[in-house]
């Protein structure tokens, strides 16, 4: 999953306020978390509304990035599959993956996509390590990876747009979902490696101790440059 740029640059604007968190209730549906993004980022835009981060579960289903190839694939099951607008290719979402829908407005933090998709992969990775989990980039591969038994494995995905210098979409971090959907998929593309969770990593959190350590690493991941 990768980063789309933004097609213009707009001057800044300041936007008042703190970040605003939401957690949603349930399953939602994937088109309609789209929707929604699409009218937060347009209100982010013409400063009417603060950056977001919100917390979605979706029921299970397979988004394909800009760059998905459609020989990667292999067999939804009867899933349904959504062209997204984000970058990257195809990848999995379902119950037990927390997705954090990070709607910021890069025109307020340096204007610099990859310094914001770093971000979001150190956020991922201090957010596992809260676990203990030790967590890092790959060269070439988008995303965050731990070493397993079976060799090196993706526990949390980035696939991002940027519309107007305000970021949509976001990541994904496996919680406790079933990893089997990915057998569906060649996730992001990847052939040569895997995807794992916490919990077969051994952790059992819950969705509600993992949001709390996305909330108490969010600040850090993001004041800092990141060009590594």
């Amino acid at each position: 999953m990768r980063a789309t740029p933004p097609s213009q640059l707009e001057a800044a604007s300041p936007l008042p306020g703190a970040t605003e968190w939401r957690t949603e209730p349930g399953l939602l549906p994937y088109p309609d978390a789209v929707s929604e993004m699409e009218r937060s980022v347009a209100a982010i835009a013409d400063g009417t509304a603060p950056e977001r981060i919100w917390l979605v579960e979706h029921p299970p289903l397979y988004t394909a990035g800009t760059s998905a190839r459609d020989e990667d694939l292999l067999d939804p099951h009867g899933l349904p599959v959504f062209r997204s607008g984000r970058g990257g290719q195809y990848t999995w979402h379902g119950p037990g993956q927390r997705i954090a829908y990070v709607m910021m407005d890069l025109r307020r933090r340096g204007h610099d996509v990859r310094d914001f998709v770093c971000a979001l992969e150190a956020w991922m990775i201090a957010t596992v390590a809260t676990f203990g989990i030790a967590a890092g980039r790959r060269d070439g591969r988008i995303g965050v990876w731990v070493e397993t038994p079976a060799g090196e494995a993706k526990i949390a995905a980035v696939g991002v747009r940027v519309r107007r210098w305000v970021t949509l979409h976001g990541v994904a971090l496996n919680v406790h979902p079933d990893l089997s959907h990915y057998a569906g998929i060649v996730p992001c593309g990847i052939r040569e490696h895997g995807v794992t969770s916490l919990r077969a990593l051994g952790v059992e959190a819950t969705m509600v101790d993992v949001d709390a350590a996305l909330r108490a690493t969010f600040e850090p991941a993001f004041a800092a440059i990141c060009r590594t």
